[in-house]
């Protein structure tokens, strides 16, 4: 006779999804792994079709051990409104994977992988930028993250395109000087910018390839560029805004409270972004604690379902002691 799941829990970002079944004690009974999650791009009914993928590889692995799932806790890429969140909700209710669903912004996943209880913010710099944050009291602090529209600048894309607008401008002589004019066509083994963007327009390189001139940045910054790192250094600005707001809309700008940071571009190190941003934050909320998270996501994913269940601090331990 098989078992009753606490948590179906799903991390879904851009380019890939986690899942993982959660016994009753906090085991974890089965995991799958599958494609990017993009509504914006295929909509929601394809990309929830696309998730199931992943949710049903997971179910079948654990086979007769489950009769059923209580919750799923889905931390979900491109949630970045409430209304989305309630949207996809519904739409994963109706695939009948657990009697409750509960649909967050796949930020509170990385927040929550890296926390102990629900307290902290989270700022997470991939390919976008976004800042969550929680407090004990169930209160969130959030911002929509959907782009320039809503305020948003940096991310590795948005990095990308800046450092290609300065180092376009350099080359014909409406800016200033800078070795990024070298280092970014050298990148594609291209002589001049204007082969570059010649490249990039024609499609000879790829648009998604932009990604990879965010490293270029960073390596022309640590070279000693001035126009680089004051890119570097208006990113620093950026992630310690939105993380003292979040304390600030939270309460927390003078408690002992940790700031996580994560996504590719803040967990790879870079040693003038650290510290600007360790010193700025400093002066703002002199008490934060500054951690990268190394956990994985669908580890907060399930955090959160089992927060939302009541369940006990030692059945949370364990699921944690599972991705230690």
């Amino acid at each position: 006779m098989g078992v009753n799941a606490s948590v179906l829990a799903v991390d879904a970002g851009n380019s890939k999804t986690d899942v993982a079944l959660i016994g009753e004690d906090g085991s974890v009974l089965s995991t799958a792994r599958g494609g990017g999650f993009q509504p914006p791009v295929v909509g929601v009914r394809a990309a929830v079709d696309a998730l199931a993928v992943a949710v049903t590889q997971a179910l079948a692995r654990a086979g007769e051990h489950v009769d059923g799932v209580r919750h799923v806790s889905a931390c979900l890429a491109n949630a970045d409104l409430p209304v989305e969140e309630a949207e996809l909700a519904e739409a994963l209710l109706g695939r009948g994977w657990g009697r409750t669903v509960e649909v967050r912004n796949d930020t509170f996943a990385i927040l929550r992988a890296g926390v102990d209880e629900p307290r902290g913010v989270a700022v997470v710099c991939g390919a976008g930028i976004n800042c969550v944050g929680m407090g004990p009291d169930g209160r969130t602090a959030r911002f929509p993250a959907i782009g320039r529209i809503s305020g948003d600048w940096g991310g590795g894309s948005g990095l990308a395109e800046e450092a290609l607008w300065f180092a376009a401008r350099a080359e014909d002589g409406r800016g200033e000087p800078t070795e990024l004019v070298r280092t970014l066509p050298g990148h594609f083994g291209l002589g001049s910018m204007y082969e570059l963007i010649e490249a990039l327009h024609r499609g000879r390189v790829p648009q998604e390839a932009r990604h990879e001139l965010t490293p270029v940045l960073f390596a022309t910054s640590a070279a000693g560029d001035p126009v680089a790192s004051a890119l570097v250094d208006r990113l620093a600005d950026e992630v310690v805004a939105m993380a003292s707001v979040a304390l600030g809309r939270l309460g927390l700008l003078d408690e002992e409270v940790p700031v996580l940071l994560g996504g590719s571009v803040l967990a790879a190190r870079h040693p003038r972004l650290d510290e600007r941003i360790g010193a700025l934050l400093a002066a703002r909320a002199p008490k934060a604690v500054i951690r990268v998270v190394a956990q994985p996501p669908v580890l907060g994913a399930g955090l959160l379902g089992l927060d939302h269940l009541g369940a006990p601090p030692e059945v949370r331990n364990r699921l944690r002691a599972h991705y230690a």
